[in-house]
């Protein structure tokens, strides 16, 4: 860990908060997150409660399960995400099926993680969500990727007001490059010899260029115009 990463997580600890309908196993999630140094400042069981108590709280990073009563977790995604751009989701979840992976990512999830994983995973993707990397279980990062390969080569619709794209700076397109090719900030701030908090500034600022919500959608904008390619 940086001496910068060090500094800003002895400043705040990272505000997590897990939704899930199975109390044992949310608990046993909140518990291991707390152990390991997270503030875990709400849990929740069902669709609504956890909308109505992440408004309250704010986190930093809901650990969601999908499969919710009352509304389901796609929906708390996209609905909290909304309210909340700061927000990052990390799915928690039983299914690997293709079709619930590109879901969660489309309500705005930045992350999808089964929950076979170990502790030292589970704490690991949210201490990296939390960073604003994209967290995959392996083999559904390259899924992800090849959906949004494909949805770019679909032709988009025609749209003669469509406002002329903002002007990002070399660096900002480097780093926008960087993303796309799956490189992590630690990665990128070794690769141009800046700092992790330098990268996660230019993606930032990035992001509020492009009005775009989170790392998943800054691939999916960088593979639509080939910077992954390059």
């Amino acid at each position: 860990m940086s001496a910068t990463h060090e500094e800003d997580a002895g400043q705040r600890a990272i505000r997590v908060m897990v939704v899930d309908d199975h109390p044992m196993w949310r608990d046993a999630v909140a518990r291991d997150l707390a152990e390991a140094g997270f503030d875990v400042v709400a849990t929740a069981g069902d669709g609504p409660q956890a909308v109505r108590r992440a408004g309250a709280v704010t986190p930093d990073v809901l650990v969601l399960d999908l499969n919710l009563p009352g509304m389901p977790g796609v929906q708390v995604c996209k609905e909290l995400v909304g309210a909340q751009p700061g927000l990052r989701v990390l799915v928690l979840s039983a299914s690997g099926e293709h079709a619930d992976v590109l879901e969660a990512v489309k309500s705005g999830a930045t992350g999808y993680l089964m929950k076979s994983a170990s502790t030292q995973e589970l704490t690991e993707a949210v201490r990296r969500t939390a960073a604003g990397d994209a967290v995959f279980t392996p083999g559904l990062a390259g899924l992800v990727l090849g959906e949004y390969r494909r949805l770019a080569s679909e032709p988009a619709p025609a749209a003669s007001d469509e406002p002329k794209a903002p002007e990002l700076t070399d660096r900002e397109t480097e780093v926008l490059r960087l993303v796309a090719k799956g490189l992590s900030y630690k990665q990128i701030a070794e690769r141009l010899v800046i700092s992790h908090r330098t990268v996660q500034n230019h993606v930032q600022n990035t992001l509020g260029k492009l009005q775009l919500h989170n790392r998943v959608e800054l691939v999916r904008y960088a593979i639509e115009r080939g910077l992954d390619d390059v």
